[in-house]
């Protein structure tokens, strides 16, 4: 069968673009060697990928640090009309934990609820740099997208 996926053109990129803004995702991890999927809290990190703010007490954080291989599903569904036809960005790719420290300002001024638990010792800044992605732009819209279509090198 052919792929049903288009190569991304200039309103893919600027689509997946605006959903790389999201305040939370589902990650999907391996857990014994099944799959998980569980809601966290992310922030696009210019140059390096989709950053997640992890509990090493979590079974998703255990989970990276087991198999680092992960997919983030980025997309809201709103309240009116077919939730299947709204968009939604995969990423593929491999997540590894970054310097918490030298992220905190940039983290909280724009999760500034996660300065209560952000300094807890078992939080760390885990990063999923994308090797892949799928736009879902809506029926008959799907792209496969590059880590230069999302902006990184």
């Amino acid at each position: 069968m052919p792929d049903p996926h288009q190569t991304a053109d200039d309103a893919a990129r600027a689509l997946a673009a605006g959903l790389l803004d999201a305040r939370h995702a589902a990650l999907g991890t391996l857990v014994g060697g099944g799959p998980m999927v569980t809601r966290v809290a992310v922030l696009w990190l210019p140059g390096q990928g989709m950053g997640m703010l992890l509990s090493d007490l979590s079974d998703h954080a255990r989970a990276l640090a087991g198999t680092p291989a992960a997919s983030l599903l980025l997309g809201e569904v709103v309240p009116k009309g077919d939730p299947m036809a709204q968009p939604r960005l995969t990423l593929i790719g491999q997540a590894a934990c970054l310097d918490k420290a030298a992220l905190r300002e940039s983290w909280l001024a724009v999760r500034p609820k996660a300065r209560l638990y952000f300094d807890f010792a078992d939080f760390r800044i885990w990063c999923l740099r994308p090797e892949s992605a799928l736009l879902n732009a809506g029926f008959g819209r799907a792209h496969r997208l590059l880590p230069t279509d999302l902006g990184l090198a």
